[in-house]
């Protein structure tokens, strides 16, 4: 236990040192962790000596990595993506492969060698290209949209290149039996049927004893589980907390669930990122550091153009697709496991497997480089979905407008003639250059960063008008604006009703929804059309509201429990239909009662 700790204890410092010192000069937490790694690794101060029982265990940062992508990714996006996952995805792991075939054929390995080289190289690393694109905020970037569809693809390919390992190096194997197949196929029905279901009511039941570090627990026992399932059932563990996050995408706890698991993802993280710096050898850079080094900058260069090129066949933007380009120029950490196997089957030697891992760690090590190099000095920003967002210079502010759509910019509007000064934040780049047309004073910027309304004057604001469309965006940033500004009072637009309760289960009171008075101004003109009484179509509004909006409170506590919220909402809408009537039917009476 005290060896345990004491690792764990340099780990710790290692990353306390590193990270501020270089955050302080503008570089990522990746190359701080690198950087930690190589310095407490075997081959510096000889701190840790084991980097690869650490990288095994590590990699659980990936999955948990993963499982949150999922969370964000609901099943319909990700059809919408099915193009770019299996034909930019296919593509780039064959073209690469084929190329890299070629070279290895050319210095002597076999075919079979050189086959495995092949796509082995060609995979990306998950989680150096979706670390950065998240640190960097550009995951829902049409490149950073692009790069997850290569690197889902991958991690979908690594199941077959593995299987295809002992039939390569000529070894005996017993095929699949039905059994097997059947096996296979139940467990991934388990897993999808699991994550809609079973695991919904698990963590319904959880939620209930209001034990947050139950939850939490639950949390990493949904991640873990699903991800051993799935690697029972045949798919890597990450494509299996994957597929868990995405199908929990629409339930009532994903919030909650990445609340719970972020801090757990980082630090695991920074551990990965720790121990491929530790398992860099650099024994290779002293007894052959010119054909190292070649061969890194040419496997990164092939990897690049080929992306770059398929991007631009493919329609992607210039500007999209040299980013592609700078974020998966590395090799990935399936190639470990791949070259491992191969290796243990006697299809690759122990040298030739050895300078391969060094190819893809420099890789590895290089990629941040390449990533800020392309993000500070090459990018033009020519398109308007790639551009960064606007530096804010905000002297002082009353109100934040967060949405310039319709809503926003009617309150803008108002706003603006009673003299209030505001500040107004889209996250359409479009939309913000139609805007600007028009003379509107107006950010692009992302609401739910909390950097960028510290920006917009969040300190000095005392009212944060919640005016996005996006209904997934604006509960995100209303949890934001809640935690990082408490000085703001939040004033909410909600699309629908459950949009209402959702902010409304955040503390939110003043949530208006959009439509909600303009039908209910509709229905009074129908019936002033039919000659009603104004002074009862008043009346009976007023009740109509007051009861709503008790109706929409109770129903907070209703969420989960399909049966009660349809029984319990049927009867209060009785209820209110009752007393409607019974009051439109008593002033009938007295109307005729005075008539006689």
């Amino acid at each position: 236990m005290h060896n345990y700790l004491g690792d764990f204890l340099v780990f710790l410092g290692a990353a306390v040192v590193t990270v501020p010192i270089f955050r302080f000069f503008k570089m990522g937490a990746i190359l701080a962790y690198l950087f930690a790694g190589i310095l407490i690794g075997p081959q510096a101060l000889q701190l840790i000596q084991d980097p690869k029982v650490i990288l095994n265990f590590s990699e659980l940062g990936v999955v948990l990595l993963l499982f949150i992508i999922g969370l964000e990714l609901k099943p319909n996006r990700l059809w919408k993506m099915r193009k770019n996952v299996f034909v930019l995805g296919s593509l780039q792991v064959l073209t690469t492969a084929f190329f890299i075939f070629l070279v290895a054929k050319y210095f002597g390995l076999s075919a079979n060698a050189s086959f495995i080289v092949g796509f082995g190289l060609a995979l990306s690393s998950t989680a150096f290209s979706l670390q950065l694109l998240n640190e960097n905020h550009q995951l829902r970037t049409l490149h950073g949209q692009g790069s997850f569809s290569i690197l889902l693809f991958q991690d979908l390919a690594i199941v077959p290149l593995l299987a295809a390992v002992p039939f390569l190096s000529g070894q005996t194997v017993n095929g699949p039996s039905i059994w097997d197949l059947i096996i296979v196929l139940l467990g991934i029905l388990l897993l999808v049927y699991g994550g809609r279901y079973i695991v919904r009511w698990v963590l319904r039941w959880v939620a209930e004893s209001r034990v947050q570090e139950v939850f939490t627990a639950a949390s990493l026992l949904v991640v873990v589980g699903t991800a051993i399932l799935a690697e029972k059932a045949g798919l890597s563990m990450g494509m299996g907390a994957f597929i868990a996050g995405m199908l929990l995408a629409n339930s009532e706890y994903r919030h909650e669930l990445e609340i719970n698991l972020a801090p757990f993802k980082g630090l695991l993280m920074g551990l990965f990122f720790i121990a491929v710096g530790m398992s860099l050898d650099l024994v290779h850079f002293i007894e052959r550091p010119h054909l190292l080094l070649i061969s890194v900058f040419a496997y990164m260069f092939l990897k690049s153009v080929v992306v770059f090129i398929l991007g631009r066949l493919l329609s992607f933007p210039y500007e999209s697709s040299r980013n592609m380009a700078m974020t998966l120029p590395q090799g990935g950490e399936f190639a470990f496991m791949l070259f491992t196997v191969a290796t243990a089957s006697q299809l690759l030697s122990d040298d030739v497997s050895s300078f391969l891992n060094t190819i893809v760690t420099v890789s590895m090590v290089l990629s941040p480089f390449v990533f800020t190099i392309n993000q500070k000095f090459m990018r033009t920003y020519s398109e308007v979905s790639e551009r960064p967002h606007d530096v804010i210079g905000v002297e002082t502010t009353e109100v934040i407008i967060a949405g310039y759509g319709r809503f926003g910019q009617i309150v803008s509007r108002f706003l603006k003639t009673e003299g209030i000064k505001f500040t107004i934040l889209e996250h359409s780049a479009v939309q913000v250059d139609t805007a600007r047309k028009y003379g509107t004073k107006i950010y692009y910027g992302n609401a739910s960063r909390a950097d960028i309304v510290e920006a917009a004057g969040g300190r000095e604001a005392k009212i944060f008008v919640l005016a996005i469309d996006n209904v997934e965006t604006s509960i995100t940033t209303a949890k934001m604006v809640k935690t990082k500004f408490p000085n703001m009072e939040i004033i909410a637009r909600a699309r629908n009703r459950q949009h209402a309760i959702e902010l409304m289960k955040l503390g939110i009171n003043n949530v208006h929804r959009e439509t909600y008075l303009t039908s209910l101004e509709v229905a009074k003109e129908v019936l002033l059309v039919k000659g009603a009484p104004r002074d009862r179509i008043n009346r009976h509004l007023a009740k109509f509201r007051k009861h709503d909006e008790e109706i929409l409170r109770k129903q907070m506590d209703w969420i989960g429990d399909e049966q009660a919220m349809i029984s319990k909402t049927n009867k209060a809408n009785q209820e209110l239909e009752d007393i409607l009537i019974s009051d439109r039917k008593e002033a009938v009476n007295k109307k005729t009662t005075k008539k006689i």
